[in-house]
């Protein structure tokens, strides 16, 4: 209960009990006397009425002066006690508390911080004790860390959710080439971000989809690969393995990239040379072979040499034209075996096939036990983004309500049929199927049907049997290698090999709402900004902006944004005082307009928090017509969190949370600095709101609302 109020409370009840007593003795002095004095009694009462009400008003001041000295000599100091001792056994155990009051209190305190100096004892001994029994895994990380380092590929490690839980530099690097502003420190790679935000995603869950599938079949290793544009604008390749759980289902995946920009260049410079050799060669010899022609028709020449040059030269045209024919056969099977395309059983392909159709299109969807040896050259997610194209287009146009999938072999050919009953479709309706860009359900690719069977050197058309009524489109498609068969998975030993634990696999996407997810499981963007002045409603501007990530209770200092900003106006003396920063240092520097697009990337999906959040976010929704960036998520201010579990502590500034707190003030009135001694005063604060009841952000939330500091405006 607010102090306020419980003082107003008690002197309600101590002045009312105090009149009570004092009316109730007079009554019953009242009720013993004769008619004539009680009369008289009376009189007295109404004629003195006012100097009994200024007695009873000198009353009320006695007692207020009375709780007035109780309240600051012992209830006050005991809350101020309590919060403070909070604070040692929640977040600063080096903490000592302070008592103010009565000498009680003072006996009080000394027995507090000699239990908080014991605590820090044992504190301390146990953190020795855990750091010697910890050494060997912290060189086992380190081990890890130096191996992850030196690898030449990027390396992604995701759960279930796409949620990264570990990344090298190299794949920090690979997505480090996106357009930002000069000199800003941000990143695409980083602990809780979302993989989609750097691959495609259909491309990722069709990936998972064909992991899925071989465990399914009991596939030990199984491994899938794909050619894919990042959001740099790069071709990377992707080496993908699941991670499995306990119960054999995937619990994440494991991500080797590669940038493959550069090859993909070279092919395609050598097929344009190849092609042109070839269109420069094919006629020539052409004309040898006409020459030749002619040379063998003219009858003047000795016959025998005649004979001879002749056969000389049609021999070396046949030869030459073979050689090309040769070579262009031999570089036309190099592309179709090219970085998109991977050797896989016919059977493998149409399971996918048949949960993506299933899955999108909610369309039943049968299949016939394909034959073990029929192996295919595919890029299985652009053939399986078809067939199920197709399949939607059945399904909308001519009301087809399930299908079937088989493959066959046709010599050196594989025939994979798409099969439905009822309708029939004319060869002009798939004709222009294969030109438009395919869609299936809300989802659009740029690639036709035909693009897909020109890459794979395949065609289609489509075929009935009336008999039965059924109607097929037919892929013919040419054969691919096989490839060696992978190891079964080993029934489970007793016990389980070692591996290191990473808690992100822990939380979901599925969680509820942010308002009902513990604060323990939220991420968050700690931030803090410098401005030309304090009147943002006056004109002011952002001139530095500074955030920090807080991923699953741990500040990542190497996970930042900061970013100076031009403010196109004058920045005032006096805040140049105060944060350093002067005219000279921003010119040049990207507009707001330019910054906070990023700044909003770089905080997406997680809760904004910084210390006097009023004043920080209205910079922001002021910028919000002219820059269209709206911050819509969830803001938590530590000064208010500072007020609810301190109500008793007199200042909630940043420094002075923090020396209660027991942090180091470093850099501070740089937006960064303040930022990062933000975050860590937010994880400080963290147990000290579940001692009085509040763990989730909607509670942290409601309480912060109630706060008399609430009300700022700016």
């Amino acid at each position: 209960m607010n102090l306020r109020l419980k003082f107003s409370l008690w002197l309600a009840v101590f002045f009312a009990g105090i009149v009570a007593a004092v009316a109730a003795g007079g009554v019953i002095i009242a009720a013993g006397l004769p008619e004539d004095e009680y009369r008289l009694l009376l009189r007295m009462i109404v004629e003195r009425e006012q100097v009994l009400g200024l007695v009873a008003a000198l009353l009320l001041l006695a007692c207020a002066g009375v709780l007035g000295w109780l309240f600051r000599n012992y209830v006050t100091p005991v809350r101020a006690l309590a919060e403070q001792t909070r604070i040692v056994f929640a977040a600063n155990a080096e903490h000592r508390v302070r008592a103010r009051g009565g000498p009680e209190l003072a006996d009080l305190a000394a027995t507090i911080n000699r239990l908080a100096e014991a605590y820090h004892r044992l504190q301390i001994d146990l953190e020795t004790r855990a750091g010697a029994a910890n050494s060997r895994l912290e060189e086992e990380r380190n081990r890890l860390a130096a191996l992850m380092s030196e690898l030449s590929e990027g390396v992604l490690l995701c759960n279930a959710e796409g949620r990264i839980l570990l990344y090298n530099e190299k794949a920090k690097a690979l997505f480090g080439a996106a357009v930002q502003a000069p000199g800003t420190r941000q990143g695409l790679v980083g602990l809780g971000r979302s993989v989609f935000a750097l691959l495609d995603r259909d491309q990722v869950s069709h990936a998972l989809d064909k992991l899925q599938s071989g465990l399914d079949q009991g596939v030990e290793f199984p491994a899938s690969r794909f050619i894919t544009n990042a959001v740099t604008g790069a071709l990377i390749k992707v080496q993908m393995a699941p991670f499995l759980s306990a119960g054999g289902r995937i619990a994440g995946m494991v991500l080797t990239l590669e940038d493959v920009t550069e090859m993909m260049d070279r092919e395609a410079q050598r097929r344009s040379l190849l092609q042109a050799f070839a269109a420069g060669v094919r006629a020539p010899v052409a004309n040898l072979r006409a020459a030749a022609e002619n040379l063998a028709s003219f009858p003047e020449m000795n016959e025998a040499r005649r004979a001879q040059f002749t056969e000389i030269v049609a021999a070396e045209s046949r030869q030459v034209s073979a050689m090309i024919n040769e070579a262009l056969a031999e570089y036309a099977d190099a592309l179709k075996a090219g970085l998109a395309l991977e050797d896989m059983r016919a059977a493998d392909l149409l399971s996918v096939a048949r949960r993506r159709i299933e899955t999108v299109l909610g369309l039943p969807c049968s299949m016939e036990q394909a034959p073990d040896g029929i192996w295919i050259k595919v890029d299985s997610f652009a053939l399986v983004e078809a067939l199920a194209y197709l399949a939607g287009h059945l399904r909308e146009d001519y009301g087809v309500r399930s299908i079937g999938l088989r493959a066959a072999q046709n010599g050196r050919f594989a025939e994979l049929d798409l099969v439905w009953s009822g309708a029939i479709v004319g060869s002009e309706a798939l004709s222009l199927w294969e030109t438009e860009p395919m869609q299936i359900g809300s989802q659009q690719t740029p690639l036709s049907l035909r693009d897909v069977l020109a890459r794979h050197g395949g065609e289609i058309w489509v075929q009935s049997h009336k008999t039965s009524h059924t109607a097929w489109f037919r892929m013919l498609l040419p054969l691919g290698a096989p490839t060696a068969e992978m190891p079964r998975r080993r029934p489970a030993a007793d016990g389980r090999p070692e591996y290191y634990d990473f808690d992100l696999f822990r939380y979901a996407d599925t969680a509820p709402g942010f308002a009902e997810r513990k604060l323990a499981d939220l991420h968050y963007t700690v931030f803090d900004t410098e401005t030309t002045g304090l009147e943002p409603s006056a004109g002011d501007e952002i001139i530095s902006i500074g955030a920090v990530r807080v991923v699953n209770g741990r500040l990542l200092k190497r996970e930042v944004f900061e970013q100076l900003v031009d403010p196109r106006r004058p920045v005032s003396k006096a805040s140049t005082r105060i944060h350093g920063i002067e005219e000279q240092t921003l010119a040049g520097q990207p507009a707001i307009g330019e910054v906070l697009p990023q700044f909003h990337h770089f905080c997406e999906d997680t809760v904004l928090v910084a210390h006097n959040a009023a004043f920080d976010m209205r910079f922001l929704e002021l910028k919000e017509a002219a820059t269209g960036v709206r911050f819509a998520q969830p803001v938590l201010d530590t000064l208010l969190l500072s007020v609810i579990v301190h109500p008793s502590q007199e200042g909630h500034s940043l420094e002075a949370v923090a020396e209660r707190l027991g942090i180091g003030v470093i850099g501070r009135h740089t937006a960064l600095g303040d930022a990062l001694v933000t975050g860590e005063i937010f994880l400080k604060l963290l147990p000290l709101l579940a001692e009085h009841g509040i763990a989730t952000l909607g509670q942290a939330l409601d309480a912060s609302r109630e706060t008399y500091h609430a009300r700022l405006k700016y």
